[in-house]
């Protein structure tokens, strides 16, 4: 469904990989790490911020911008869905009321096309839907966070299993690189591990 800018899934990969370290990494990262001291709590789930159905609808938005394909698993595996809702009860908060909005007015725009929810219509019908705001400022909100959600970091909730990772062949961040990373001779061997698991970022956090 990335066609809105005339970007395709197969050239947002691309242009992804060549980001490098930098996938992981969020906006501000002051705010960041904010956000994992406040909201992320390592023995428990953040309350949902969404309503159950506005969180339907944003999977499905989700789901359609990065959509599974032949090359792997999109932003519905890699749970980006999870990742904004849980941003939006932490440094993501200002944007609740433009999420609520947005997400409402999609679905009555699928209800005003076909009787549905967003989240029940085929795939093409949601499509279809989405074209009719592609223009607008929601839009491009959920489109910068569906792609953050999908290549983050595990620890803000999307990226699961680090599939975002993989996608790019992004191995992972590393504190040293050998002589023989430098020659990229071969693939990098990857890192399945967040930043917060080093003890020199995750202190920055307290």
């Amino acid at each position: 469904m990335i066609h809105e800018t005339g970007v395709s899934r197969r050239d947002l990969l691309k242009r992804l990989s060549m980001a490098g370290a930098a996938v992981f990494a969020l906006p501000g990262f002051d705010r960041v790490l904010a956000f994992q001291r406040d909201v992320l709590q390592p023995a428990a789930t953040p309350a949902r911020v969404l309503s159950a159905a506005d969180a339907a609808t944003l999977a499905a938005v989700c789901a359609r911008l990065i959509p599974a394909d032949e090359s792997g698993p999109g932003a519905a595996e890699a749970g980006a869905a999870v990742y904004i809702d849980r941003a939006l009860g932490g440094w993501l908060a200002s944007a609740r009321d433009m999420y609520v909005a947005g997400l409402t007015t999609i679905d009555e725009a699928a209800q005003a096309k076909s009787g549905k929810r967003f989240a029940d219509l085929a795939a093409a019908e949601q499509d279809a839907v989405l074209a009719t705001i592609e223009q607008t400022p929601f839009f491009a909100l959920v489109r910068a966070h569906t792609i953050q959600g999908t290549f983050c970091d595990p620890a803000y909730g999307g990226n699961a299993n680090f599939v975002g990772w993989d996608l790019i062949g992004y191995p992972g961040l590393r504190l040293n690189v050998t002589a023989a990373d430098q020659r990229m001779a071969a693939p990098a061997k990857p890192i399945r591990r967040s930043a917060y698991d080093y003890a020199m970022f995750a202190a920055g956090a307290h």
